[in-house]
């Protein structure tokens, strides 16, 4: 268990299908929703990706690292367990965490809560069942609490198309800002 720069969050490996299920169970949470594979920076995150166009590159640089969510197409079909019923599809998450920025793996990532429960934005907000079942617990004291904003950038590179799908800790006229330059 880990601070984000929103909430506190649960993370595991991406390629181990014991650590996901491991994870899910945890949060209580169904195993056909899709997760998100996080980056502690951006380089690492751009260079696992290398089949995204120019358009979508600019935009992940412009929005993160921060409190953003971003849906992006995934034709390799990269971090399968991430993807749920969607291989097609890939969330990806860069938090703004100083403290873990010389991390240099990506983890599949989720809140730290039961599933539908209420965000965590303190270690003692994660229930019980959930930290004790952790391997490791980083308390970064109270955080914003307010979870990240889902961005569909999936015809961003082809048509410039781009939609909210969860507002969050980033408003839309901000993320805006990047997409609408």
């Amino acid at each position: 268990m880990f601070p984000a720069d929103t909430v506190y969050g649960l993370a595991c490996d991406p390629a181990s299908a014991r650590a996901v299920e491991r994870l899910y169970a945890l949060k209580q949470r169904r195993p056909d929703k899709p997760a998100a594979v996080m980056f502690f920076s951006l380089e690492p995150a751009l260079r696992a990706l290398p089949e995204l166009g120019p358009r979508v590159r600019r935009a992940i640089a412009g929005l993160l690292p921060g409190g953003v969510t971003l849906l992006l197409r995934n034709p390799e079909r990269r971090f399968p367990l991430a993807c749920g019923p969607d291989p097609a599809t890939l969330g990806l998450r860069v938090p703004d965490v100083p403290l873990l920025a010389g991390a240099g793996v990506p983890v599949l990532q989720s809140s730290a809560n039961r599933a539908g429960g209420a965000d965590a934005c303190r270690l003692a907000d994660v229930p019980s069942p959930i930290r004790t079942g952790a391997d490791l617990v980083l308390d970064g004291g109270e955080l914003p609490g307010t979870p990240s904003t889902v961005v569909d950038l999936r015809r961003y590179e082809e048509a410039g198309e781009w939609a909210v799908v969860r507002a969050g800790l980033v408003a839309p006229e901000a993320v805006g800002t990047v997409l609408d330059p």
